[in-house]
């Protein structure tokens, strides 16, 4: 007679972690102590495909992961890039003893995603932050995702982010929705990231400017609003029918409740594509507003000072090109004018 009383497909891989396995499969691991009811009961179970949810298991650590510290002192920004990750992995792998997480597991999971590149290479990255939560925790001693490279992004797959050309903003304010016209002026005239629009309430309106504590820099702004945008924002006050409460969200979901960057998104391809605009995505609104300053005249430490850029790279970058357009503007108005003297 065997040690667990003759019942077959029990392994032991350590100490105290005793698993059910059949043809080669691991079907689940037994948490009960052994010679008791609920040993047998945990048993059975598996075998029968109704497997106990492991102590150790994905769920478990995704739970423990959102109340610690690693979780709430992230960003709206990053934590909106993990969701997706963590939604992934517990759908996959909820019930799974995460403790027999191996490297080529990881590989495998950011292989099996590689049509979607970003996803994919984030996939390591958020399993190995779950991975060092689990040493914490004392459930694992090596953290098997440390170190897995990102995979290239596809030149093909690497779409730049075109800035709004004058006919495109003439359409869409013309024909968009008054919710997505409302998503568009705050891109726009607040010159910021996605994540800090969704962040605007209504006592960081002034009635002329908007104020802010940048989701990525932490860097206090005030920002003077463009006509648009102040009309955006009025009508949006006007068709509230009261005066908002200054911690209500001015961007609010159908339900009421705070529109997220994703709701954002959704709202946007839809009115983009639905306008044949599908080539202009809402990041290169920011752009957009980086090129009017510059055609206003703005010098690059002008322009940092209202979009909050940390490096003039990016701000060069699109102030560059609208300062190639005036200067092939102003270039085409003396060539007409040369060519009649």
């Amino acid at each position: 007679m065997s040690r667990w009383g003759g019942k077959k497909f029990l392994i032991e891989t350590k100490p105290g972690y005793i698993y059910v396995r059949k043809n080669g499969k691991y079907l689940g691991r037994i948490l009960a102590p052994e010679g008791t009811a609920e040993f047998d009961e945990q048993y059975w179970g598996i075998l029968r495909g109704r497997a106990h949810e492991a102590r150790t298991s994905w769920k478990a650590l995704i739970s423990s992961y959102r109340n610690s510290h690693r979780w709430t002192k992230l960003k709206p920004s990053t934590r909106g890039t993990y969701e997706y990750v963590l939604h992934y992995v517990e759908e996959k792998n909820g019930t799974r003893d995460m403790t027999r997480l191996r490297r080529k597991d990881v590989i495998a999971a950011q292989e099996a995603n590689s049509h979607r590149p970003k996803f994919a290479n984030d996939i390591p990255r958020v399993m190995s932050v779950l991975c060092e939560h689990a040493i914490d925790l004392g459930w694992i001693d090596l953290n098997p995702a440390k170190g897995v490279k990102s995979k290239p992004i596809p030149k093909d797959r690497q779409r730049p982010h075109i800035p709004w050309t004058d006919a495109a903003v003439e359409k869409f304010r013309a024909e968009a929705s008054e919710r997505a016209r409302l998503i568009f002026e705050i891109g726009v005239g607040s010159v910021q990231r996605p994540g800090d629009w969704v962040d605007f309430v209504w006592g960081d309106y002034d009635g002329d400017s908007l104020r802010l504590s940048q989701n990525k820099t932490d860097r206090a702004l005030w920002l003077p609003c463009t006509p648009q945008l102040k009309e955006a924002l009025e009508l949006e006050r006007k068709r509230l029918g009261v005066t908002p409460h200054p911690s209500r969200p001015i961007l609010i979901a159908r339900g009421g409740g705070k529109l997220t960057t994703h709701g954002v998104g959704q709202i946007m391809r839809k009115e983009r594509k639905r306008l044949g605009l599908m080539a202009y995505d809402q990041h290169a609104m920011r752009y957009r507003g980086v090129m009017e300053l510059a055609w206003a005249g703005c010098d690059d430490d002008e322009i940092m000072s209202f979009s909050g850029h940390s490096t003039k790279a990016m701000v060069i970058k699109y102030a560059g090109l609208a300062r190639q357009i005036m200067r092939a503007a102003s270039a085409a108005e003396k060539r007409r004018l040369g060519a009649r003297l």
